[in-house]
């Protein structure tokens, strides 16, 4: 199935009707017409049917009345933060589920989206706000790729484009593989959205069987891995997850797919006060980035009004680094975006969501 296929399935089964065929008979529509209708939403990300000028008049208005929508995901609330290079939006989906997407103007030419591919999360990261709310369900591909063809309108209004998407919003990509595969499939279209493979970023928790499958996919896509902690001991506090698939396990499959790709892994670690910053620690990473393409993003921690855990602060974290670069290994301190909105890495929630249920 072709991307413009996919994204018309997905559409047409969204208004009521089964699939491409379905739609294509219902609106007498030839290829040809549902090439100019993908192109008019993926690639000139029109906002209205009215735009689409070249469909027929009684074609746009028999697919707006006929409940074909050109959008999955309605905007609630959209907030500024007070810089203006943060924008967080809160979507509501076709059955009121509701998810967020961010979009950071980074200052040269770099804008990025970070986007959403669940709603709510059910690997209950100590350190994320998403996973304290519980989970509702996976999003559909067409829903995530919408959450991006959004973002994109509102740069293009300004003369700006998309440099770079990221799969770290609500959500564990790779327990919604598939619909995630879709959705970059969508994304890289040179025919609709046009992003190149390597200017859009994965991040898992650590799936283990999903990052052999990923590297199996012969795909340039980024793959980022929600580390964390350097011991079983302390991972397993953090995280979860690390009890179904512990440190040695996961940077063996980091290992298989470094070896299948030839492709940098980037390790997301969250400092956190008196937790994960200390020397031991460390020293602890650096063992485990030895002799490999791997690359470690150290994160400033962004606390929510409920949270436990604090954030390391500036000059730990410069400690911290000095520490991984003595042992040769790859580093970068992330810059917090739209933090005074709530949109920086760990803050989002759809407050509508439900919470976890107590134990």
């Amino acid at each position: 199935m072709t991307s413009r296929d996919l994204w018309v399935e997905q559409k047409a089964r969204r208004s009521g009707l089964a699939g491409l065929d379905a739609f294509s008979a219902h609106y007498e529509l030839k290829p040809y017409r549902l090439e100019q209708l993908y192109r008019a939403a993926a690639k000139e990300l029109v906002a209205s049917f009215d735009a689409i000028t070249a469909l027929p008049k009684t074609l746009r208005e028999r697919l707006e009345s006929g409940g074909f929508a050109l959008d999955s995901v309605v905007p609630v609330v959209i907030q500024r933060s007070n810089d203006g290079q943060t924008s967080k939006g809160l979507f509501r989906l076709h059955d009121g589920t509701e998810v967020e997407a961010v979009l950071m103007e980074h200052r040269g030419d770099r804008n990025t989206i970070c986007i959403s591919s669940q709603a709510g999360c059910a690997y209950k990261c100590s350190f994320c706000a998403t996973g304290q709310a519980g989970f509702n369900r996976n999003l559909e591909a067409i829903e995530i790729f919408d959450q991006a063809r959004y973002f994109a309108r509102e740069l293009k209004a300004k003369g700006k484009n998309v440099t770079n998407i990221v799969f770290m919003g609500m959500g564990e990509p790779f327990a919604n593989y598939d619909a995630v595969m879709d959705a970059v499939r969508l994304l890289n279209d040179p025919h609709g959205f046009g992003l190149g493979h390597r200017h859009i970023t994965i991040s898992t928790v650590g799936l283990v069987p999903q990052i052999d499958r990923f590297a199996s996919e012969r795909v340039q896509v980024n793959l980022a891995i929600s580390l964390h902690a350097p011991t079983d001991e302390l991972r397993g506090r953090l995280m979860p997850v690390n009890r179904r698939w512990p440190v040695s396990e996961l940077m063996a499959a980091c290992a298989r797919y470094a070896a299948v790709t030839r492709r940098k892994i980037f390790f997301e670690y969250v400092m956190l006060a008196g937790v994960n910053d200390d020397d031991a620690s460390a020293h602890a990473l650096g063992q485990l980035m030895r002799g490999h393409l791997y690359h470690v993003n150290l994160i400033p921690y962004n606390a929510t009004p409920d949270a436990a855990l604090q954030g390391t602060d500036p000059s730990r974290m410069r400690a911290f680094q000095a520490l991984l670069e003595a042992q040769s290994v790859a580093t970068t301190v992330r810059v917090p975006m739209g933090r005074d909105i709530a949109a920086a890495c760990g803050q989002l929630r759809a407050e509508t969501q439900p919470r976890a249920r107590a134990s």
